[in-house]
C-alpha cells in the first residue's frame, strides 16, 4: 500500500476507441497513409524509369505487367493516393497561409476536397482510357 505522502499517478488519456472519428482527423490520417503509399509507389516509378531506359523490349515487358488486373489495381491505387495527397496538400497550404482555420471552414474545405478527389480520379482514368479525348 502506498504512503499518504506519495504522489498520485497522473490520469491516463482515454484510448482512441472512446473518441468519435471526426472529418479532420480521418482526413489527416488518410493524408499520412497516402503519403506512405506514394513512398512505396516510388518503387513502381523507378521500375518504370529503368524499363524506359532499358529499351523497347524492357519497356514492353513493363507495359505487359502494367496492363494486367493486378497492375491496373496498383496503378489505380497510386493515382488515387497521388490525387488525394495533392488535394490535401493544397488544403494544408491554405492553413499554413492562415486561411480556413476556423472549424466551419475546416469542414467545408474537407467536404470540398472529398467531392473534388473522385472527380479528378475519374477524369484521369477516363482520359487514360481514351473515353475523354
Amino acid at each position: 500500500m502506498s504512503s499518504p505522502d506519495a504522489p498520485k499517478p497522473r490520469p491516463r488519456s482515454p484510448h482512441l476507441q472512446i473518441y468519435k472519428p471526426q472529418l479532420s482527423s480521418v482526413l489527416s490520417i488518410t493524408h499520412r497513409a497516402s503519403g506512405v503509399g506514394l513512398t512505396l509507389g516510388a518503387v513502381v516509378f523507378v521500375v518504370w524509369l529503368v524499363a524506359l531506359a532499358g529499351g523497347q523490349d524492357s519497356y514492353n515487358t513493363f507495359l505487359s505487367y502494367a496492363h494486367t488486373i493486378i497492375g491496373q489495381i496498383i496503378l489505380f491505387g497510386l493515382s488515387c493516393a497521388l490525387i488525394y495527397h495533392y488535394c490535401c496538400g493544397i488544403r494544408h497550404l491554405l492553413w499554413d497561409a492562415g486561411y480556413c482555420l476556423d472549424i466551419k471552414d475546416v469542414y467545408k474545405t474537407g467536404y470540398i476536397m472529398l467531392a473534388i478527389v473522385p472527380c479528378l480520379i475519374a477524369f484521369v482514368w477516363l482520359k487514360a482510357y481514351g473515353v475523354i479525348p
